[in-house]
């Protein structure tokens, strides 16, 4: 076993079974050996576990450059606001977004303070140095739980809340059960079936009028929804906009289409056939409930814009052009056919980003809000 799987099994055999929650939170962001904490594992790329859209190409993360552009815009151009990108790994999409603005929107840039909200020390070192050259505007700090100071902005996240740990649970006898690890026999780390942890996962389904049929799993992703509720919390007025893989929760939790659950592993680009087997060594996601989401939202002061698939959003806001400014700056044809192929795979039917959606949600300055707007909530503190 490896260090974090040895202490683990020494909790769970002094302590009892764990919550998956707790597992799933060890297991990807434990200080020591999380998954998303480790600098000796490649992550991201082709030696890695998984491909994300700005590590395939720069048109993504340019793309929703002059997106955030337009949002400026219509908050009225301020001479100052906040880009807070949670979970920006090592800052790949920020330095096109940067650079888009810098080249593109020069009256959106000049305004722009970039703020690195990410866990993990590695990804944090890698972004300083990716992002030397705008360090004058780039602060690392964190969405805080607790209310605060507040800014004008955007919230940005792609493909964070999948990877937000999940309590996992399953119909028996009619019951609602949580799925929990415990150890087995051999010193593996096994299923074991327990009373809901908190009576927040039977008010998950009686709230939305779902009910799991006999013998279905599903997930509950309670991380998401405080997640939302901190990042509405932060903005005094401006967007949240979320990029991930989800689905509304009547689709989420049909017996007929989703009768496991979409609790999943990732390792060297193939799912894993063992969830609980290397934790830290390999990477765990579920499907983002959409309609939990929205809700969450709205109950935090925030009002659905738009919803919409990915490959949708990126053509209304303007792929192609940004393919037409990228090309042109491409040093040569091999480079610009890199980029119109990954322009297929991103807009074209049966691609990648047909699995995607995008969720765009506005916070509008309230009156109370007004008073915190101006306040320098982030003063660049360390983690």
């Amino acid at each position: 076993m490896t260090p974090l799987a040895e202490r683990l099994r020494e909790r769970i055999e002094h302590s009892g079974p764990l919550t998956f929650r707790d597992w799933m939170e060890a297991a990807l962001y434990d200080e020591a050996e999380g998954y998303y904490r480790r600098a000796d594992l490649a992550r991201w790329g082709r030696a890695g576990d998984y491909r994300t859209s700005p590590e395939r190409t720069p048109l993504f993360a340019a793309t929703f450059a002059r997106h955030f552009a337009a949002l400026h815009e219509q908050l009225g151009s301020p001479d100052r606001w906040t880009i807070l990108e949670a979970g920006a790994g090592p800052g790949r999409f920020a330095r096109v977004a940067l650079e888009t603005l810098r080249r593109e929107h020069p009256r959106a840039f000049s305004a722009t303070r970039y703020v690195i909200d990410e866990r993990g020390e590695s990804s944090r070192t890698a972004a300083a140095e990716l992002l030397s050259e705008f360090a004058g505007r780039v602060e690392f700090a964190r969405l805080r739980d607790e209310p605060g100071e507040q800014f004008e902005g955007v919230v940005f996240s792609n493909e964070l809340l999948d990877a937000l740990p999940v309590h996992p649970v399953r119909v028996i006898g009619g019951q609602l059960r949580e799925l929990c690890v415990g150890v087995g026999a051999g010193g593996e780390f096994v299923w074991v079936e327990r009373e809901p942890s908190t009576p927040r996962l039977t008010e998950f389904f009686a709230g939305q009028g779902i009910e799991l049929a006999e013998g279905q799993s599903a997930e509950v992703n309670l991380e998401a929804e405080e997640w939302i509720t901190r990042a509405a919390r932060t903005l005094a007025r401006g967007y949240v906009v979320t990029v991930d893989y989800g689905a509304e929760a009547g689709e989420l939790y049909d017996p007929r289409q989703r009768h496991g659950g979409t609790l999943r592993a990732f390792r060297a680009h193939r799912l894993s056939d063992d969830l609980l087997a290397d934790p830290g060594l390999q990477d765990l996601t579920s499907t983002v409930n959409w309609t939990r989401i929205k809700r969450a939202g709205e109950s935090a002061g925030l009002r659905t814009l738009s919803h919409e698939r990915q490959d949708h959003f990126l053509m209304r806001a303007g792929i192609l052009e940004q393919l037409e400014s990228l090309s042109a700056l491409a040093a040569g044809e091999a480079e610009r056919a890199q980029l119109r192929l990954a322009a297929r795979e991103m807009i074209l039917p049966g691609g990648m980003a047909e699995s995607f959606h995008v969720l765009v949600q506005e916070k509008r300055l309230s009156v109370s809000d007004k008073l915190l707007a101006n306040s320098d909530w982030l003063a660049g503190e360390a983690y």
